[in-house]
């Protein structure tokens, strides 16, 4: 890659959402009684979870179509995200939300709407101090650090590990400093199905780990093939993880997310349903649409 363009995609990465405004827990949680799970799709990696009687938001992005340029530097960088609007209007998504889980602070994940929709006292979770320091000089007062089967009101969270490009992308400084980190998120409570939302990382041996560690019964997959010019392989999971996790948990159901709202997706809900169709495996892979509500 160029290096005008490895220090494009940092500064659009790293500075994109600033510019906008422990004791080791058991792996395994009884499953009897199985309550419901409901995951709704919002847009992007955007999503409603409610577990255990609680409502989480997963990595809030909230502006209107077209608010941002697109991320130089990759691919489609002429088209301005996001790429459509929300389903519904931003104080409806927050309705009932009672914490917010920020995988990582990329534009993508975490702008808030311009952070004024989400209360500056709501519970929000993030994956490192780095991350933490940012959204608390955004106003955000009740700022944690998500670790090793961290507790909020009877939900088990733990982090999981993964990587966010290949490993000859992280090779290079500049650009390894540009992608960061980008943790995934387990979901335990006694009685409710597991489930693990990888986040923004490729298949690693980390992915490996934590499906072998949590046997997880649902599992969120970005899956949008997110590309960069100049540099071989995604920077998110594509078609074929999708497939590689069936076949890797065969009790699971794959929900694939990050799908045709941000300008570097490369992989459409339309090509990766027919990839799906192509190899049979419709029976356990859902591709929600903006909006859509799954039950497990």
């Amino acid at each position: 890659m160029q290096r005008s363009t490895t220090l494009a995609l940092l500064l659009s990465l790293t500075l994109g959402a600033a510019s906008i405004g422990t004791h080791a827990a058991p792996d395994t949680v009884p499953k009897t009684g199985q309550q419901a799970v409901q995951v709704q799709q919002i847009r992007n990696a955007t999503a409603k979870i409610h577990y255990a009687g609680k409502t989480f938001l997963l990595d809030p992005f909230l502006a209107r179509k077209g608010t941002y340029p697109g991320f130089p530097g990759t691919f489609n960088s002429q088209l301005r995200n996001p790429l459509v609007e929300l389903p519904m209007p931003p104080r409806d998504i927050l309705q009932g939300v009672d914490a917010v889980i920020v995988s990582h602070t990329h534009l993508d994940h975490w702008d808030g709407g311009d952070h004024q929709f989400i209360p500056k006292a709501m519970p929000l979770f993030v994956q490192d101090e780095r991350d933490a320091k940012l959204i608390r000089s955004q106003g955000y007062t009740d700022v944690r650090i998500l670790g090793e089967g961290t507790l909020f009101e009877g939900v088990r969270l733990t982090r999981t590990g993964g990587q966010h490009g290949t490993d000859e992308m992280y090779s290079n400084r500049q650009l390894a400093e540009g992608l960061g980190k980008a943790m995934g998120i387990v979901f335990q409570a006694p009685g409710v199905k597991t489930v693990y939302v990888a986040g923004d990382t490729i298949w690693h041996s980390e992915v490996d780990q934590a499906l072998a560690r949590f046997k997880p019964d649902v599992i969120l997959l970005n899956a949008g093939d997110a590309r960069m010019v100049g540099v071989k392989g995604a920077i998110i999971m594509g078609k074929d993880d999708v497939l590689h996790a069936y076949q890797r948990m065969p009790n699971a159901t794959i929900v694939a997310t990050h799908l045709d709202a941000i300008n570097h997706m490369t992989l459409s809900r339309k090509e990766l349903q027919e990839h799906v169709t192509q190899h049979g495996i419709q029976d356990r892979v859902r591709i929600p649409a903006d909006g859509d509500i799954l039950k497990f």
